[in-house]
């Protein structure tokens, strides 16, 4: 919210430097975003005091050689009036229409002065000069708002209210500094001027001072010519209705226009800036009706009614009835005539009743509205505005007639209206005041600060608390609790987040000052943390990814249909995926079923700055259950998934390199079996053959399978044997090159890897110890010779079964296809190493071993023995 300066201290006494004043915002609360300065020091482009001043212009003539150009001849509290040439159009009607019965206020720039160049694209600075336009020296200017740094209007010069004094520098009379603060949802007390002037007040102990607005009205009494009519107490608390007639509707006085704007809303008409107005001054959202156009001028507030629609102030058609078509939660309130909807409640204002420049009689509205529905409903509607951002925020239930008051009169004024006497107020809910009773003692447990109970309802009475101190033996005795005074505390209308103790003790603690709170330790002893073994073993796959070289990356969990087809374009179907239904933009619609797109989309990025790429990523998918929950409704099925990519060459480029072989299968199966062993799996995951994938290339992919036992059924109950069982737990692989080409990769080979981590975490081992062995190791090879469909991972299975425990390790060092080894066969030899704990294995032994693998090969995959 930006607030200026002396719009604020219309209701406070501050004299503070902005600086400090956004200090101390910062520590009672309201974090200060940002100090912006208009025409003073410490702006981008300071008004110069001696040469941008306040002139009125007595006299516009035409320019004697162009049509489009005029003289104006202006008072800037000089010796004598000047001429300045000037483009205005706003100043053509004028022309030639000799001196004016009541002179223009305007800017007057004189040579030298630096302004924003007018015709130029954004903020382009320059100095003014002299020189002739057509024949006619111009030496000065006449300023536009774009020139002068307030909006980027230019079609015309700036003109100011008549009460501007002439000769006065501009930045006396117009210099400006705006506080912006980022307003947090339950600082909704301060989405005002006045809200952030009590504030202030509280926080520094200047004087407040909140005028009770009044308003004149000469018109007949509203009663038996306005009515309202409220279905749905529950949604909305309280309706007020005022009526203003003969209104004329035109632009609102330029002071208004100016707060308007450095508050950071463009001025439309004198209706709706007064509304915008009276909403930044006190924090009340108003709406105005065509009273015209509202039939019998009976307002109702009801809900939607199916099958209804309104077209809103946006120009949109709108369905009003709950669904996916509509993007609405819930039913929307209505405020209606008999013949249908006229505006959403609390969020937008229909065209069929909106004030227009025919518009001659208004209905004036401001309610209080359910916090919750407006909410759902501006969500639903994608319709968030000013006015809904309070509504869901809550209002002060004292706050619509002081709004109207203030709104009535400014339309007396500054529109012309003739305003009714009275005004309609349906008020059948209540605001019930909430009264908690808060001790000292409560105070001191929670923030740390002793304060005696006429020092806490003094601090609290600057918010606007009503307080009164009961009990206990005097103003400062609170050393015995048991008669320690309390403080009673009421809780205003406009504090409608106050509702515990806790709530209280924090608003001590801001009015106190946080930072006069001593640091302190705790004196009660830290239970034990919470055991998160899935959280741990996760950061130890991170930790293993990163020491195999990987950098982890985070991507979106929300991915665009395109990307998805691009990759895989059976899995482009848009009813296979959870789609949210209010999504930010188009693109960001649908959640991932896969880690896939996404990183693939970030690995073609970040391919552009560097040849080499190797990324991870953790983290969830989203897919759809098949079967609704409770109450009918659903959640998405939300497992954790791992991603892996590389691309680029295996080694980098330097003096000695002469490898620069692109990453491959071998190179990702790597990381993986290194992962795997480090969660303890080796020994039970293995490897298949992958080719119902179309996202990766065949005879380059293969699924990782982690086994498992399950004990088989016995009739009589007793434990029977126990059967090995297989489940796919990933996939991994070189890309096909369809999915590199739609994903924009322009590197030779890409291999990438999804498993599902959930899984590997359940079945983890804790890290065991084994014992190193005292006694010498013995390596022996073994070249077999099998079909070429044989994977080589059931091949080292067999081997490690027939081996069994004295097996230490098992590595392939060569493959073999040629002649030598006959047609649709391959040569695989290995390094065996063979130890035992407890001797040293003797030639009987080895030969034994030997002889049990090779008749296990055999006899499962008709392998032979080469040489």
């Amino acid at each position: 919210m930006k607030v200026p300066l002396s719009w604020l201290r219309e209701f406070v006494a501050i004299d503070m430097p902005p600086e400090a004043l956004a200090r101390t915002l910062t520590f009672g609360g309201l974090e200060v975003a940002g100090i912006h300065y208009l025409g003073l020091e410490g702006a981008e482009l300071p008004w110069d005091p001696e040469k941008i001043v306040i002139c009125q212009i007595l006299e516009v003539l035409p320019h004697p050689n162009a049509d489009r150009l005029v003289l104006a001849t202006v008072d800037y509290g000089g010796p004598q009036p000047h001429t300045v040439v000037t483009g205005a159009p706003n100043l053509f009607p004028y022309r030639g229409a000799g001196p004016l019965a009541q002179p223009l206020k305007a800017v007057f720039a004189k040579e030298g002065s630096r302004l924003y160049d007018g015709h130029a694209e954004g903020k382009v600075i320059t100095t003014l000069k002299a020189r002739p336009v057509r024949g006619v020296l111009s030496d000065a200017m006449l300023c536009s708002e774009k020139e002068l740094g307030i909006s980027e209007e230019h079609e015309g010069i700036l003109i100011l209210e008549d009460e501007a004094p002439v000769g006065v520098p501009l930045r006396d009379f117009m210099g400006e500094v705006v506080i912006e603060i980022d307003i947090t949802p339950n600082y909704a007390r301060a989405l005002s001027i006045v809200g952030v002037a009590r504030e202030l007040a509280a926080l520094t102990g200047a004087t407040l001072t909140l005028p009770d607005p009044q308003v004149q009205a000469d018109g007949p009494p509203i009663t038996g010519r306005a009515a309202v009519t409220i279905e749905t107490p529950e949604l909305c608390p309280r309706f007020t209705l005022g009526l203003a007639e003969d209104v004329r509707i035109g632009p609102s006085p330029h002071w208004m226009q100016r707060r308007l704007i450095n508050a950071g809303m463009r001025p439309i008409n004198n209706v709706v800036d007064i509304s915008n107005y009276v909403m930044l001054e006190w924090g009340q959202p108003t709406h105005t009706f065509d009273a015209d156009r509202v039939a019998d001028q009976h307002l109702i507030v009801r809900l939607a009614r199916p099958g209804e629609r309104l077209k809103t102030l946006d120009g949109k058609d709108r369905d009003l009835t709950p669904g996916a078509e509509s993007g609405l939660e819930r039913t929307p309130l209505m405020v209606c005539d008999r013949t249908g909807p006229l505006a959403v409640a609390g969020v937008m204002g229909g065209e069929s009743s909106e004030v227009s420049e025919r518009t001659t009689r208004v209905l004036l509205e401001a309610a209080i509205w359910e916090s919750t529905q407006i909410r759902k409903t501006a969500r639903g509607l994608k319709l968030p505005s000013e006015a809904s951002r309070r509504f869901e925020r809550g209002v002060d239930y004292a706050l619509p007639p002081i709004a109207q008051r203030r709104c009535l009169e400014l339309m007396r004024l500054h529109c012309g209206a003739t305003i009714a006497q009275g005004l309609v107020d349906a008020y059948p809910r209540p605001w019930q005041p909430i009264t908690l009773e808060l001790s000292p003692r409560e105070v001191a447990r929670i923030i740390g600060v002793r304060l005696s109970a006429h020092e806490i309802a003094s601090l609290l009475s600057r918010l606007g608390f009503g307080c009164s101190v009961r009990g206990g033996l005097g103003a400062g005795d609170f050393a015995a609790y048991a008669d320690e005074p309390v403080v009673q505390v009421e809780v205003p209308s406009f504090r409608q987040d106050v509702t515990i103790l806790a709530d209280l003790c924090e608003e001590v603690a801001r009015v106190y000052g946080y930072e006069r709170i001593p640091a302190t330790l705790l004196a009660d002893e830290l239970p034990p943390p919470d055991p998160h073994p899935e959280l741990a073993l996760e950061q130890r796959v991170r930790e293993v990814l990163v020491g195999c070289g990987l950098t982890e990356l985070i991507t979106h969990s929300l991915v665009d249909m395109e990307l998805v087809a691009a990759m895989a374009p059976s899995e482009a179907h848009a009813d296979h995926y959870v789609k949210l239904s209010n999504p930010n933009t188009p693109e960001k619609t649908y959640m991932r079923r896969s880690l896939l797109p996404s990183l693939g989309a970030a690995l073609a990025l970040n391919l552009r700055e560097q040849e080499r790429v190797a990324i991870f990523e953790i983290g969830r998918v989203y897919l759809k259950p098949e079967r609704l929950g409770e109450g009918g409704r659903w959640l998405p099925d939300e497992p954790r998934r791992l991603a892996i990519m590389l691309a680029g060459p295996r080694n980098g480029e330097y003096w000695a390199s002469v490898d620069r072989e692109p990453l491959d299968f071998f190179d990702l199966k790597g990381v993986v079996e290194t992962l795997v062993a480090r969660l303890g799996l080796a020994g039970r995951v293995s490897y298949t053959p992958l080719t119902d994938d179309e996202r990766f290339h065949p005879g380059r992919a293969a699924a990782l399978l982690l086994e498992s036992e399950e004990p088989e059924p016995r009739l009589d109950g007793r434990k029977g044997r126990t059967r090995q069982l297989s489940a796919r737990v990933g996939v991994l692989g070189e890309l096909h090159p369809n999915a590199r080409a739609g994903l924009d990769v322009g590197a030779q080979r890409v291999a990438a890897a999804e498993l599902d981590l959930q899984a590997l975490i359940d079945a983890a081992a804790p890290p065991g110890f084994k014992s190193i062995s005292r006694f010498p190791a013995t390596v022996q090879d073994l070249s077999i010779v099998a079909p070429v469909e044989v994977p080589e991972a059931e091949i080292a299975a067999l081997v490690r079964r027939g081996a069994g425990e004295l097996l230490e390790d098992l590595t392939l060092f060569d493959v073999y296809t040629g002649p030598q080894v006959g047609e649709g066969k391959r040569s695989l030899t290995y390094h065996l190493t063979f130890r035992a704990p407890d001797r040293t294995l003797n030639d009987e032994t080895l030969a034994k071993l030997r002889k049990k693998i090779i008749g296990g090969l055999e006899r499962e995959i008709g392998a032979t023995i080469r040489g």
